[in-house]
């Protein structure tokens, strides 16, 4: 039986990709909007990973590695300020600007 690659191989060789990376950014952050925060952690968790890293971005913020990494995990409660300052950073350094714009809700 042949082995297949793992998820976090796959993505990681997609977000090599800048349209799939604007994407990624665009799915966590809809996610966040939508009050699914467990998804959009674990969406940005595995941006970070797979792109600047979780040290590069420690630098830049001036916040721990290790304490970006506990805030997008499955037990992590980030402060509002902490998901958007990160947000904004990896759209700056992705050279990318996400817009919010209203629609008319479906109904169920």
């Amino acid at each position: 039986m042949a082995l297949t690659r793992s998820f976090r191989e796959t993505i990681k060789e997609q977000l090599a990709r800048q349209e799939f990376r604007r994407e990624f950014l665009r799915e966590a952050v809809a996610n966040m909007i939508a009050g699914d925060l467990e998804t959009a952690k674990a969406v940005l968790r595995e941006y970070i990973n797979g792109t600047v890293g979780f040290v590069a971005l420690g630098e830049a913020l001036a916040k721990s590695p290790k304490s970006l990494m506990r805030m997008l995990s499955q037990q992590g409660n980030p402060q509002a300020r902490n998901l958007f300052e990160i947000v904004a950073w990896l759209q700056k350094a992705d050279n990318t600007v996400l817009e919010v714009r209203a629609a008319k809700a479906v109904a169920a």
